[in-house]
């Protein structure tokens, strides 16, 4: 019925006050951080790709074409309506359009060129690049253009 004089005074007790440490090692990751920075950069490359998308400013014509669907980054020849060509998005030469459409093509021959014509450039211009283009051995050549506004 009687209690030690030990356990009454604390020293044989199990808890311990005072200087003791109250909390083991954390011993698993805090996820949240990590988490948070992962959405911040989700959402600044959902924002920033569509910017990168296009290098050369040219105002495409406007068809009732859907829009395609592709997987890489394709091979693409813009002419700017002062006449200028651009392939890839680097200035180039009349002259030296095949070398660099060939250098530029992954797949030889069977690789898409995309030739994107400013509104104002003289039709017989772009014909004359896509007639380059086809003289070269391309043969799968395909133009761009903006979708109508539905009005």
């Amino acid at each position: 019925m009687g209690m030690s004089a030990g356990a009454a005074a604390g020293g044989g007790g199990r808890r311990r006050r005072g200087r003791g440490r109250r909390h083991a090692p954390m011993n698993e990751i805090n996820m949240t951080p990590f988490i948070d920075v992962m959405l911040v950069l989700l959402i600044i490359f959902m924002v920033a790709a569509p910017l990168l998308a296009v290098g050369v400013p040219i105002d495409l014509p406007q068809t009732a074409a859907k829009p395609i669907n592709i997987d890489q980054k394709p091979v693409t020849v813009a002419i700017d309506d002062k006449g200028r060509i651009y392939v890839q998005d680097q200035e180039v030469p009349q002259a030296e359009l095949v070398a660099r459409l060939t250098a530029a093509a992954k797949t030889g021959v069977d690789e898409r060129i995309y030739v994107r014509g400013h509104r104002n450039v003289d039709y017989g211009r772009v014909a004359q690049i896509m007639g380059l283009v086809t003289a070269a051995g391309f043969k799968k050549i395909a133009l761009v253009t903006d979708s109508e506004q539905k009005r």
